[in-house]
């Protein structure tokens, strides 16, 4: 009875760690945080035609959307700080960060009533007047970025600029939610209307424009999310493709992208650069429920930038860090990762944990896991580990020097599928990185290095028991489900699933 009980507590708690997907409520602080909640992260080298020559990161933010959140929808934490670090000489610091703050601004908009002007309760007022236009918005999201050279706390600050100019080119515009048809027209009409908020930038110290947009866009994480929770209640080595659903499929978040040119991201001849985001927030917080008038009056905060949020590699979180530990990860800086997480990484308990669930499916026994310690806090030799490799710090590395692999073109599997132009190195919208966790944790590296051990990973295929299995949650996508140009992620889901009413049409 003791050890049935001890599966089942194992069952429980490698469902619970999966279920959270990428980086979603992955710990128990920021669980209560969604606004400063990172959830995913990309970086790939742009394959759109033409932009060969830039890299393009993705942070997403705000998880767990519903196509309906009014009346105030999904907006950022103007008492925030959102960073995209960026380390190009492999020693675990920030050699750059792109620094995003946000501010909400009431327009005010009220109507006569009684004699008297009311302001409206709601966050627009009137639809767009034709098809791409901006609705009348009660409330203006607008934002800065600045980039960050050396240290994100007392390196040298300057701003990054509309290349367009204008009478503020340093203060950008975020697109309104999708709040409905009724107020966009349709799909299309967003769209165009996002689409608009895509700004050409000048990036100080860069020599070419870069690009930014800021804006809601639909969940493009993929898993099979409720059966995870009931005690992995599928077959983990089912159909790859069209097994299960994807339950995060009507779900949207909110997107900070840039794209930058390679020439300003890497440094000297080596071409690999290690990204991770982060979210901060002041130390200090004093709320006051009396208020005066206006948005976001609260509270006053002050104090030194206290950081509750990072993500770097998908699920390592989630399915690496142990619980007692998640908050310190989520406010660690990767050069500190070995001392802190070094066990987690070489002695992980998620392979043990499937192990206990599925028994017919050996976990490796290699230890220290020298396999998972090169890919996240290393990189594999001669796909996107740096030339002087200094700190074990886990970040997302992207060697830039491979070329992006056309959309139709890529595996899904990444680097696994003989694509090295994806995930580990760096990632795709369309990577299944669900899929190549299981598989990474299960050993799949020690056989793909051969008995040579030719990625110099410490492994073989015969430490590696379950290594061939073809895991997968039975969810999968592709780079066609997603867009052929920046910012790649596809408009967010509507917030009126139901079609507009035909002008005209009077209620009874």
């Amino acid at each position: 009875m003791k050890k049935i009980c001890s599966m089942l507590a194992l069952a429980g708690l490698s469902a619970m760690t999966l279920a959270q997907a990428s980086s979603h409520r992955e710990a128990p602080n920021i669980a209560q945080q969604p606004s400063v909640d990172s959830t995913d992260l990309y970086v790939f080298r742009s394959y759109e035609p033409g932009r060969a020559g830039y890299v393009t990161i993705l942070a997403d933010y705000i998880p767990f959307q519903t196509n309906v959140g009014g009346a105030h929808f999904y907006q950022f934490n103007p008492n925030a700080l959102y960073e995209i670090h960026i380390d190009n000489t492999g020693s675990g610091a920030e050699a750059l960060t792109f620094q995003f703050r946000f501010t909400s601004t009431s327009n005010g908009i009220a109507v006569p009533v009684g004699g008297k002007q009311t302001k409206i309760p709601l966050i627009h007022a009137a639809p767009s007047p034709t098809p791409g236009a901006p609705p009348t918005l009660n409330v203006t999201e607008s934002y800065t970025l600045n980039l960050v050279r050396g240290d994100r706390r007392t390196g040298q600050s300057a701003a990054v600029t509309n290349a367009a100019g204008g009478a503020n080119p340093a203060v950008f515009t975020k697109p309104v939610d999708y709040l409905g048809d009724k107020t966009f027209g349709s799909s299309a009409g967003y769209s165009a209307y996002a689409n608009k908020y895509i700004y050409d930038v000048n990036i100080p110290g860069c020599a070419a424009p870069g690009r930014v947009f800021v804006g809601q866009r639909k969940e493009p994480f993929y898993l099979l999310d409720g059966k995870l929770f009931d005690l992995l209640n599928f077959n983990l080595t089912g159909p790859e493709v069209g097994g299960n659903n994807n339950d995060l499929e009507s779900n949207n978040i909110t997107t900070l992208a840039l794209e930058l040119p390679i020439a300003c991201v890497t440094a000297g001849t080596d071409p690999v650069i290690g990204v991770w985001t982060t979210a901060s927030l002041r130390q200090g917080r004093l709320l006051n429920n009396v208020a005066a008038s206006g948005l976001n009056k609260y509270s006053k905060e002050g104090g030194a930038w206290t950081q509750v949020s990072r993500l770097g590699n998908p699920l390592f979180n989630e399915v690496i860090i142990g619980m007692d530990d998640k908050d310190k990860y989520s406010g660690a800086k990767p050069k500190n990762d070995q001392a802190n997480f070094g066990d987690y990484v070489s002695n992980p308990a998620f392979p043990a944990l499937i192990q206990a669930v599925f028994p017919q499916f050996k976990a490796p026994t290699n230890f220290p896991r020298t396999d998972l310690s090169t890919v996240f806090l290393k990189g594999i030799k001669g796909v996107n580990q740096p030339a002087t490799p200094g700190a074990l710090a886990e970040m997302m590395r992207l060697n830039t020097a491979v070329p992006p692999t056309a959309l139709n073109a890529q595996n899904p599997l990444g680097v696994g599928g003989g694509d090295n132009a994806g995930y580990p190195n760096g990632r795709r919208p369309g990577d299944d990185v669900v899929d190549i966790s299981i598989r990474a944790a299960m050993g799949v590296l020690c056989v793909l290095t051969g008995a040579n051990d030719s990625l110099q990973l410490g492994c073989h295929p015969g430490d590696a028991p379950s290594g061939t299995v073809a895991f997968t949650d039975g969810v999968r996508k592709t780079a066609a489900n997603f867009g052929t140009a920046f910012p790649y992620l596809t408009p967010p889901v509507t917030g009126s699933l139901n079609p507009p009413a035909p002008s005209g049409t009077v209620y009874p």
